[in-house]
């Protein structure tokens, strides 16, 4: 228990400094653990042993964003001996390393300090934006705590990292929190933004065009004006467009129609060969391949793996926790999942495609047992540590990207 100056010095810090601090102390736990890593860390392919911290937190993705910011996109596909298209820089969205690349020139820094600031950076910011719309659906304390496990996640490693999920988890906070105030207009920036940071502009699109038709059907006890009817509907159709638009670019520069879609069919080509993209087969796939031949037990075993986990997730999404957290959120979450079962092969990738579901940690973190939150965090910090072994670090020829 604080004594009584602590608790009244607590209770008048300002909502903003409390989350600092909790994203500050949540990075140097990471920042730790990252530098142990790094010290045990053979040679790989891009780096040598016992790198840097920098170095370290640049490999994986980080280098095709780097080849990206100093080379930009290639005219021509490239074609391997068997006639299919290899992995590419197509694959890599364009503003996270565009950007990254003016920090460079502003600053003179190379490309890992400086894509690790801008991640750094946009980490807080999402952490701040976080707690807004979390407070906007719960009390205080539980809107803090909510924060400290989106700081202390699995993957949360990433928000130092040479990695551009921060700058889209800020732009997608930032989206749904003007989306929860109905500022509808105020959304058109940072949803296509967004859509050239992550590919997921169609999981908004989704969720909008749901908020539409839920206002819509409520309109009687929440008025829904002609005023949000046209900006939310124009917000729906913009953030549509900006889904498609990279598939388009990529086809138009390299003269390939599919070019973008078979550059990421090149990533799963490992697992299942090459194969054509049909929604809603990913993860029937995933579910034969890691249960039959990477197990070697039944398929069965793994489609029936994949069905629970739909129902428990559908559960989870009409649990009274979830409800507390408000419809937009909600239509979110269902969104982005649909558009993940719909497009998205799971493997190693898998939990660091799953942050842009943050607002179901708003479920997670209402209990207020100190020993459950103690017990959450403590689990949550295992678990990155975990992800860091198994996704981050590199062993010989890994096979398990984060």
């Amino acid at each position: 228990m604080l004594p009584a100056g602590l608790r009244t010095r607590y209770r008048l810090t300002p909502w903003w400094a409390k989350v600092i601090v909790v994203y500050l102390l949540a990075r140097l736990i990471t920042t730790v653990m990252l530098l142990v890593l790094a010290s045990v860390q053979g040679p790989n392919p891009w780096t040598g042993a016992s790198p840097g911290y920098f170095d370290f937190a640049s490999i994986w993705d980080g280098r095709w964003y780097d080849i990206v910011a100093e080379s930009g996109y290639p005219s021509t596909l490239p074609i391997g001996t068997n006639g299919h298209v290899e992995q590419n820089a197509w694959a890599f969205l364009p503003a996270y390393p565009f950007l990254v690349k003016v920090v460079m020139t502003l600053t003179f820094l190379p490309w890992s300090p400086a894509a690790v600031l801008v991640s750094f950076g946009f980490g807080l910011a999402a952490a701040l934006v976080f707690y807004r719309i979390m407070a906007l659906r719960l009390p205080g304390s539980t809107s803090l705590f909510a924060v400290v496990l989106f700081c202390v996640a699995p993957t949360s490693a990433l928000f130092q990292l040479a990695y551009a999920e921060s700058m889209y988890l800020f732009l997608l906070l930032v989206s749904l929190y003007l989306l929860m105030r109905r500022r509808y207009w105020w959304m058109l920036v940072p949803v296509v933004v967004a859509a050239f940071v992550r590919p997921s502009g169609l999981a908004f699109a989704l969720a909008m065009g749901l908020h539409v038709i839920y206002r819509w059907a409520v309109r009687r006890r929440d008025a829904f004006s002609v005023r949000e009817r046209v900006a939310s509907v124009t917000v729906t159709i913009v953030a549509g467009l900006a889904g498609v638009a990279w598939p388009v670019i990529a086809g138009v520069v390299t003269g390939v129609p599919d070019a973008y879609t078979a550059t990421e069919l090149a990533w799963r080509a490992d697992y299942i060969g090459y194969v054509s993209l049909v929604p809603f087969t990913s993860w029937i796939q995933a579910a034969h391949w890691w249960f039959a031949l990477w197990l070697g037990v039944l398929p069965g075993l793994g489609y029936l793996t994949l069905l629970l986990l739909i129902a428990l997730f559908a559960l989870w999404m009409f649990m009274p926790s979830v409800r507390r957290l408000g419809v937009d959120l909600r239509l979110w979450c269902a969104a982005y999942a649909l558009y993940l079962l719909a497009v998205f092969f799971p493997q190693s990738s898998t939990f660091r495609i799953l942050m842009p579901l943050a607002p179901m940690l708003g479920s997670i973190a209402q209990p207020r047992s100190r020993l459950y939150r103690a017990a959450v965090v403590i689990v949550a910090i295992a678990l990155q540590w975990g992800w860091l072994l198994i996704a981050w670090g590199v062993d010989g020829a890994d096979w398990t990207p984060p």
